[in-house]
């Protein structure tokens, strides 16, 4: 089994395990990694360990996945990868706007290639979110605006889709 086949089949066992759905179509919840993913290996820079760690890159989070499994199965570059993707913000941390800039300096330290996953993360949650759930849209979009400032490295054709998104939701939403 290659690298890729791996992810997806991690991926969607993580997720599928705990029942996971998304928040407001149902569908199973690796939709979601799987776009991210679709969107990295579009690019002509994108290596199979980016699209690895997109499809991998909610399993620490939302799973009870390690980084030490991902890099046992799937190599250390991936773990690495994922490892700049995952928030490092604890409810014990504050706030939400306070974890929010832990997870957002985290973020400033990560590879070309995480910001560049991130980067398709947000394009991918953001259609999502303005789509259906406009009061917490509005909180989102501003989150995402000054997560921008720290994904500048990324890859610059996703990074102009994500500033457009975050442009045309800040005026749907009135912000």
């Amino acid at each position: 089994m290659d690298l890729l086949d791996k992810a997806i089949c991690f991926g969607r066992a993580g997720h599928a395990a705990l029942g996971q759905k998304r928040k407001y179509t149902g569908e199973d919840y690796f939709h979601h990694p799987e776009e991210v993913a679709n969107i990295v290996a579009e690019l002509s820079g994108s290596t199979v360990e980016m699209v690895a760690a997109a499809l991998c890159h909610d399993l620490v989070e939302d799973t009870g996945i390690t980084l030490e499994f991902i890099e046992r199965e799937l190599g250390g570059s991936v773990a690495t990868l994922v490892e700049m993707l995952t928030d490092i913000s604890k409810p014990e941390n504050g706030n939400r706007a306070a974890r929010k800039e832990i997870d957002r300096q985290h973020t400033a330290r990560a590879s070309v290639q995480a910001k560049t996953i991130k980067l398709a993360d947000l394009i991918s949650n953001s259609k999502s979110i303005c789509e259906h759930d406009k009061d917490f849209a509005r909180v989102y979009i501003k989150e995402k605006e000054l997560l921008l400032e720290v994904l500048t490295e990324g890859d610059p054709i996703l990074y102009a889709r994500a500033v457009e998104i975050v442009k045309k939701a800040k005026k749907e939403l009135g912000l």
